[in-house]
């Protein structure tokens, strides 16, 4: 139970010592695992319903 209050709070203190230590780091971190994100989203979702499309026909 602690660990899920305690967890949240270390990440918040880790993104504001980060964003006040490598601004421009933080910046490009988020740009690149944003940008990731949606790669990683439509290659999930292109993939169900390729697969879902094999089972109909």
């Amino acid at each position: 139970m602690a660990l899920k209050k305690v967890l949240p709070l270390l990440l918040v203190v880790f993104i504001g010592y980060y964003m006040f230590t490598d601004p421009s780091g933080l910046a490009q971190m988020s740009k690149h695992g944003g940008a990731g994100l949606w790669v990683g989203l439509t290659k999930v979702f292109t993939a169900t319903i390729n697969f879902l499309n094999a089972i109909v026909h």
